[in-house]
């Protein structure tokens, strides 16, 4: 059923491979700067889809279905090219920050198994408050370190070393989802092991 909340998320999917496109040349702050705005034009329609398809009484199941896919699929393109190009580094633990990528696409992908293995069960598994904060962070970081790119010159001094800030407030809001990542993951991992045998 292609309603328009379902075809808004259609636009994220189909939105990716040109966001990883304009990712690609970390030198080339005229794409970041397009990548930003089509990053900030997918979250628009990240929030759109699901608020029309609940005040419309348009939800549906190909939406339900969908909508965390679209999601997985943009922040992992995002952390996989910006990983690829050497962006997830910073002052002190270098490309350790690669890390804090990995913790949330592994998480990921065990939590979409989990919802699979408890879907075949019939029990749910509702989303948190908490996973709410970690997609917050996770898309906020993300979002930073694009900008960081795509304006290099907004730099603090802080003697030692020069920080680009929105770069510096990426990569601390990376770590903080990657924190909540671990949290959410393992309140998730708890309620599947009781349906284990």
């Amino acid at each position: 059923m292609l309603t328009l909340p379902n075809l808004l998320t259609l636009s994220r999917i189909f939105a990716v491979p040109l966001l990883a496109f304009l990712l690609w040349w970390p030198k080339w702050e005229g794409g970041y700067a397009m990548a930003f705005a089509l990053y900030c034009l997918m979250g628009i329609t990240d929030y759109f889809d699901g608020y029309l398809a609940r005040s419309s009484g348009a939800v549906s199941r190909l939406g339900v279905f969908l909508d965390p896919i679209a999601d997985k699929i943009m922040v992992a393109a995002v952390i996989l090219v910006l990983t690829a190009q050497g962006i997830l580094t910073g002052p002190y633990v270098g490309d350790m920050h690669v890390i804090a990528g990995l913790i949330i696409l592994v998480r990921e992908i065990a939590v979409s198994g989990l919802r699979e293995f408890l879907g075949g069960l019939q029990v749910s598994m509702p989303v948190s408050r908490l996973a709410k904060w970690k997609t917050t962070f996770q898309l906020v970081s993300l979002g930073a370190l694009i900008l960081g790119h795509a304006m290099p010159w907004w730099n603090v001094d802080l003697g030692a070393i020069v920080v680009n800030v929105p770069h510096t407030v990426g990569l601390t809001t990376l770590w903080a989802a990657a924190v909540l990542t671990l949290v959410t993951g393992w309140d998730y991992l708890r309620v599947g092991l009781k349906h284990m045998d």
